[in-house]
């Protein structure tokens, strides 16, 4: 009678712990992680004379170019884009995510900071150089986009250029769009640049 009574309550000690193993709720699945923020395609760049090509979308920042704001922005977190036509006109988008939102409006703001005294470092660097910089105003996007030129020229060499720049963000996402070629910012469109700008913040998330 006492072997049977132990291997009863054996036999209970087992299904009540089978019940509890088929009681416990199943982990939670890990959360997706979020889609990366978006690129601009190249329908999406100002019009030109001859057609936009897109480039690949690389990690990390530039190894050269954007002279104006080299050196700011992170590698980790920063992925850019490069565009270009048949013509001296090129394009190049850049976008960091910030670890957070606090990160993302100091990077911001110091990115502005580069692009609003550009130029007189670029006169720094080469006293041969002549320029007019402006600020050319605000897009109402998200968190807000800010719009500048830059028109250089060597005036030795009979050459000029003109730049267009914006900084755009999005909750931890930052994008920098640029434009260039050679010509004045009479030629240049802005007003386009300003639309591009626009789409290029409203990718991001």
């Amino acid at each position: 009678m006492r072997t049977l009574r132990t291997a009863l309550l054996t036999a209970a000690a087992t299904g009540l712990a089978v019940t509890a193993l088929v009681q416990v709720p199943a982990a939670a699945a890990p959360a997706p992680a979020p889609a990366p923020p978006k690129f601009l395609s190249a329908g999406q760049l100002p019009a030109s004379l001859t057609p936009w090509t897109a480039g690949p979308v690389r990690q990390g920042v530039p190894a050269e170019g954007s002279v104006c704001t080299a050196g700011i922005a992170p590698a980790a977190g920063t992925r850019h884009r490069d565009f270009r036509t048949e013509l001296d006109t090129g394009a190049r988008q850049t976008i960091t995510v910030a670890a957070t939102t606090a990160r993302a409006k100091a990077l911001a703001a110091e990115l502005r900071s580069a692009l609003e005294t550009c130029l007189d470092r670029l006169k720094e660097q080469d006293p041969g150089l002549e320029g007019e910089a402006f600020y050319q105003g605000r897009v109402d996007i998200e968190e807000g986009a800010h719009v500048y030129s830059i028109d250089t020229s060597y005036p030795e060499v009979g050459s000029t250029d003109i730049g267009l720049y914006s900084v755009g963000r999005d909750g931890r996402a930052v994008t920098v769009v640029e434009w260039g070629q050679l010509g004045e910012l009479d030629g240049a469109p802005l007003e386009g640049f300003k639309k591009t700008t626009r789409t290029a913040v409203a990718k991001l998330y």
